[in-house]
């Protein structure tokens, strides 16, 4: 059964934004009190986090789809729904995100670190907060924004100081076992390993951790064996060593050639050119592998490599090649960059972007217009078609946007097709200069008159204090002498 998966697919869907309200404000003699309709709540993210207590993505592998929850939608009192929760999603240390064209969109390492991939959708606002000066009494409220669906790949490559590499059984398992508190699985066939073990090793005051790669082989850095899967996890080592065996069985191989097999895998695999190497001659203890190690020794070191003679059975060698990779370690660290603090960027806007784009196409040999942006497109899915003053609404938006000052410019007339949106998912109408709305029967759009009329009872007193005015002035008139 696997129990350590390094890339997987995952589908992610932020929640979806609750609808606003539109309700009208009612008690005891005040029918019409005012809208009182709440905004819908916010859409649940989807954020992957790194967990340093994660190793494997074996969850994601056998559960690939997941959703945050939606926001609720508003409700009558000025009641605003509640916001959808996040998805947190932990991640093991050193994952990359990429989408499915293999483009890098993340590089999650340290602790903490977090990415959203996947936005959660805006609540839509309620009648109550659509209401202004002109706009006293909104008879629509906007709909809540649909979440993100995202499909990324997840790739994990092993965070680690030290990368042992080699052919399969070359001791790389028994090497890391006794260098540090890490127990793979040790047993004398090839590809024993199949996944990267991970141990800590302590050399004075530098404490690293060294990643025993599985085993490679030629052909590797083109897919063949499991190297192609695991030469992700040298990408982020400081320091190769090479393991090679002295004591091997194959009448066809020696340390010479397995060293140059593995360089040459390296080099077709890209970016480790730079990487400093130790070579490990292990299995001494084996006493034709000892003098092979004494013949072979002198070559390697007027190739440029510091070579160390060691046994991981008998123990032989061992705190020399720790102190020599906590050194190669240590300066390898303090080589690094140092870590500035994060630079804010502002980028105004420039001021001759609107912040949308009109395109014209031929859909069937009529012209059709695009309407490209943010906003257009936001406003568009948020607008409710079965309400005409919604429809009035977003009319009315379009139009300070300045989307119809565009259209006239691109050469649209009355009749042509305008599109808002991407060409998958589109809302197509047929263009006019001027929009006109059912609630415009009523008074100007978005008002209503009823709010404007006083009241019955107030109405009766005025009357009535009208008619005693006009008889105190008629009495008042009156000359009983005439």
């Amino acid at each position: 059964m696997t129990t350590f998966v390094d890339r997987v697919e995952l589908h992610v869907a932020a929640g979806s934004g609750g609808h606003g309200c539109a309700s009208v404000h009612r008690e005891k003699f005040k029918p019409l009190g005012g809208p009182d309709g709440g905004n819908g709540g916010r859409g649940g993210d989807v954020i992957l986090t790194v967990d340093q207590s994660v190793t494997t993505l074996l969850d994601y592998h056998h559960s690939p789809h997941r959703k945050a929850t939606n926001g609720k939608p508003g409700e009558g009192g000025n009641r605003s729904g509640k916001d959808g929760q996040d998805l947190i999603l932990p991640v093991p240390d050193g994952t990359v995100v990429l989408d499915k064209a293999g483009n890098v969109l993340a590089d999650l390492v340290g602790h903490g670190t977090s990415y959203v991939a996947a936005q959660g959708g805006r609540g839509g606002l309620g009648n109550a907060a659509l209401a202004s000066a002109r706009r006293k009494a909104p008879g629509f409220a906007l709909l809540g924004e649909p979440g993100d669906l995202q499909d990324v790949v997840l790739e994990l490559k092993t965070v680690a100081d030290v990368a042992l590499v080699g052919y399969p059984s070359a001791g790389k398992s028994s090497l890391i076992s006794v260098l540090s508190a890490a127990k793979p699985k040790i047993a004398d066939y090839p590809f024993t390993t199949l996944v990267p073990n991970l141990g800590v090793v302590t050399a004075g005051s530098t404490v690293y951790t060294i990643a025993d790669v599985p085993g490679l082989i030629p052909g590797a850095s083109q897919g063949r064996g499991l190297g192609l899967e695991f030469l992700r996890h040298v990408e982020r080592c400081s320091v190769l060593v090479h393991v090679l065996d002295t004591a091997t069985l194959e009448s066809d191989r020696d340390p010479l050639s397995d060293l140059d097999v593995i360089e040459e895998e390296l080099r077709q695999y890209g970016g480790l050119d730079n990487r400093p190497r130790l070579v490990v001659l292990n299995k001494i203890d084996v006493p034709d592998g000892k003098d092979l190690a004494e013949m072979v020794r002198p070559d390697l070191e007027a190739r440029g490599y510091r070579v160390f003679e060691v046994s991981a059975v008998a123990h032989i060698g061992l705190r020399e090649l720790t102190f020599a990779l906590g050194e190669l370690v240590g300066d390898a660290r303090a080589a690094r960059p140092k870590e500035e603090a994060t630079r804010i960027v502002i980028r105004p806007k420039a001021v001759d972007d609107a912040g949308f784009t009109v395109t014209r196409e031929d859909s069937g040999g009529e012209p059709l217009f695009r309407v490209r942006g943010e906003k257009p497109e936001r406003w568009v899915r948020q607008t409710d078609f079965n309400n005409d003053e919604a429809v009035g609404y977003l009319a009315d938006r379009l139009n300070r946007l300045g989307v119809e000052e565009r259209l006239m410019k691109a050469g649209a007339r009355a009749g042509d097709g305008v599109a808002i949106g991407p060409e998958e998912n589109a809302v197509v109408f047929d263009w006019e200069p001027t929009v006109m709305a059912g609630a415009e029967m009523l008074g100007r759009r978005g008002e209503d008159h009823r709010l404007e009329a006083p009241r019955p009872a107030a109405q009766r007193r005025r009357d009535r204090d009208a008619e005693r005015d006009e008889a105190s002035r008629a009495y008042d008139d009156f000359d009983p002498f005439e």
